[in-house]
């Protein structure tokens, strides 16, 4: 147990997310620039965590959580075009160099460690597509105190992150949709479909509209016709994927809403890598999915990027992760609430298992809850949070 944790709880009589009269929901797959940066530079956290434990017998201070990924340039031709300019992809931010870990052997993991995430989840992005500009420098003397002898890390930041729960009907029709665009099953069907995609979801009462951008790869368009023909069918697919859902039975879908007929390749949403990434759309960490793969627009959100950050100190990483988890678990067990809020605040230096507060917001018709069985559950993820660092550092927690 976790004494010193302050654990707030407010009732709230809001309404909740999903009877409210719209929502806005958006979700970035795994081929969108942006989810490319968070994705590879967590990889490469946990690279370099796993090193560290391996050869010092502890994880020391780094975080990897600044990249960008700057667009290259390529010609468009329908049967296949070419990649004039590789991209670029800029890496950096700090890391613990030693006798036993020179900086250069730092380097050739986190190039490494880039290059074979591409190879894993990009079928079209080779090694000659990609460039790297490493920018790591040595941690703060400071910042690398904070993981010494105690058996207590203390946050590297101070920070506050919120998670909620339960997903609503139209989030998990935004995450499902992105989840089936990109699965093996559509990409054998619809070989012309890239990994690049981004989808919106507005619902307004019980109406759902999805407007989908879906880049092309033009090595399986031979012309104009065969592009609209080929979308129609598409969107023909993921409406009969919707009705089988059967959360929304009035959805409309719009794919690559830019596309005109007529333009030839100008009108038309195509790439030769299957991600924008090749010609027009760089991308950052921390401009993707949030800690629950989704951007949603009516909840509460933390200002923290979770991708690249270190698992085993860095709160930014943790309590995002945590007061998801945290929300869900409460939802889960404590009867009559509607909707659950879960905000986590530390300070640089304090135990991480000791935060300065936990604020929890149900949403509940009821006059009053179970706010025991609230405390229960916070104290007892507390006291459990080496276990939790170890499943961030596994490399299950962030899957886009």
């Amino acid at each position: 147990m976790n004494p010193k944790s302050n654990i707030l709880v407010e009732l709230s009589r809001d309404t909740a997310t999903f009877n409210k009269r719209f929502e806005i929901v958006e979700r970035k797959g795994v081929g969108h620039p942006d989810t490319i940066c968070d994705l590879v530079v967590e990889e490469i956290e946990i690279s370099l965590s796993k090193l560290y434990l391996q050869t010092t017998g502890m994880v020391q201070h780094h975080n990897m959580d600044k990249a960008l990924l700057v667009a290259g340039q390529s010609e468009n031709r329908f049967g296949g075009g070419k990649i004039t300019k590789p991209l670029k992809l800029i890496l950096g931010d700090r890391a613990t160099f030693g006798e036993n870990l020179p900086r250069k052997q730092i380097e050739d993991i986190v190039a490494k460690t880039a290059t074979s995430w591409f190879e894993n989840h990009l079928r079209f992005v080779k090694e000659e597509h990609l460039q790297y500009q490493l920018e790591i420098g040595q941690a703060s003397s400071e910042l690398r105190s904070i993981f010494g002898a105690s058996k207590e890390i203390g946050a590297n930041d101070t920070s506050a992150l919120v998670g909620y729960a339960p997903l609503t009907d139209t989030e998990n029709a935004v995450l499902q949709t992105e989840r089936y665009l990109n699965s093996k099953e559509f990409k054998s069907e619809f070989k012309e479909s890239g990994e690049d995609i981004k989808v919106m979801g507005f619902r307004e009462r019980e109406s759902l509209e999805l407007t989908i951008a879906m880049a092309f790869v033009d090595s399986y368009v031979s012309s104009e016709q065969s592009y609209f023909k080929r979308k129609d069918e598409m969107i023909q697919a993921i409406s009969e994927f919707h009705k089988k859902l059967g959360r929304f039975h009035d959805h409309k879908i719009v794919l690559n809403n830019l596309d005109k007929r007529g333009k030839g390749l100008d009108g038309l949403y195509l790439t030769v890598l299957g991600t924008s990434a090749d010609s027009s759309d760089s991308g950052q960490v921390g401009r993707g999915n949030r800690a629950n793969q989704l951007i949603s627009l009516n909840r509460p959100s933390g200002s923290e990027a979770i991708a690249g950050k270190n698992s085993v100190s860095h709160i930014g990483k943790i309590y995002n992760m945590l007061s998801f988890k945290l929300a869900d678990e409460i939802y889960k067990k404590v009867p009559d609430i509607d909707e659950v809020f879960v905000w986590m605040y530390n300070a640089i230096g304090q135990p991480i298992n000791q935060p300065k507060a936990v604020v929890v917001q149900p949403v509940s018709r009821k006059e009053s809850i179970q706010v025991s069985e609230i405390n229960n559950v916070i104290e007892e993820n507390l006291s459990k949070m080496d276990d939790f660092c170890k499943y961030l550092m596994s490399g299950k927690a962030l899957v886009a």
